[in-house]
């Protein structure tokens, strides 16, 4: 005779964050699903990665790549900042450095999403005011107990006003990005999709313009009114794939971000390196240094 079920044979039920907390429209771009208080400055969040994504997951379905554990903590940096620093959620974030290193052989995808934990620690943390102005925080990401990676992270955040101003009276309503040149053939940066490829051709053979599409789902998940930091470290991450060591793929990324990526004047991207584990890529937008990341590559 089956016997009644029981609270405790129920299958826990989880949810997604509210998505304005981690500044995604979508919620299927949402990853994070809570968090807790575990110190001084010091916080667990949860996680859930899928099992397929539109770009973050290989086009074989078999394994994760880094910039999911880059927008993971992103988001758990951006939660933590309006949860428990009180940021009102009309501020904006200026991402200033951003360094994480991953462990590709731990970033397999499993019959099951992935539920890691990251593990934070706000230091150097700046008021302007009442207000949290800025802040640094490293982060240990967990799964199943083991390290898959760790990073070091580098932020400020301005009011509404301020944002404006800085902005010069830019919106996502007044701004429109250039039209976008063809892109270079999908395979070649290990994507399934022509509209994933970030790069396109350019004279030189470590030296591409950066492909702005406003319309693409995941990294312009909301209107901005200029390029987001995750589309250029995906730029990195195919720049890298082009210039690297045969058989080697990004496993770990440094970025300074020194300026704001404007929607319509081109960005270039170059590349040097490659013949060893790194590649250090630019990209300029004028006579501008918009960012620049050193690519850590490891074997396939």
């Amino acid at each position: 005779m089956t016997r009644p079920r029981q609270l405790a044979d129920a299958p826990s039920l989880t949810a997604t964050v509210p998505r304005q907390l981690v500044h995604r429209a979508a919620l299927s771009e949402t990853l994070l699903t809570g968090w807790r208080r575990t110190g001084d400055d010091r916080f667990s969040v949860s996680s859930q990665w899928p099992r397929a994504h539109g770009l973050h997951v290989s086009p074989d379905w078999s394994a994760y790549d880094p910039l999911l554990v880059v927008e993971t903590i992103r988001q758990a940096g951006t939660l933590i900042t309006h949860t428990e620093y009180d940021v009102p959620l009309d501020h904006q974030f200026v991402m200033q450095e951003f360094q994480v290193t991953t462990l590709a052989g731990r970033l397999h995808v499993g019959p099951l999403p992935a539920e890691p934990e990251v593990e934070l620690v706000f230091t150097d943390v700046q008021h302007r005011g009442r207000r949290l102005a800025g802040a640094r925080y490293t982060a240990h990401v967990l799964r199943d107990g083991d390290r898959v990676a760790t990073a070091d992270v580098a932020f400020t955040c301005v009011a509404a006003p301020v944002y404006r101003r800085l902005r010069g009276g830019r919106t996502p309503g007044s701004v429109t990005a250039i039209p976008l040149p063809a892109g270079l053939p999908p395979d070649a940066v290990d994507r399934a999709l022509p509209a994933d490829v970030v790069l396109s051709p350019a004279a030189g053979s470590d030296r591409w313009q950066l492909r702005v599409d406003t319309a693409h789902p995941v990294f312009f998940d909301h209107p901005l009114d200029h390029v987001p930091g995750m589309l250029l470290l995906e730029a990195a991450r195919q720049a890298a794939l082009l210039l690297g060591a045969d058989g080697r793929s990004p496993v770990a990324y440094h970025a300074l971000f020194h300026r704001y990526a404007e929607l319509d004047v081109p960005i270039w991207i170059e590349a040097k390196g490659g013949h060893g584990t790194d590649v250090q890529v630019v990209g300029t937008q004028g006579e501008s240094t918009v960012f620049e990341c050193l690519v850590g590559t490891a074997a396939r």
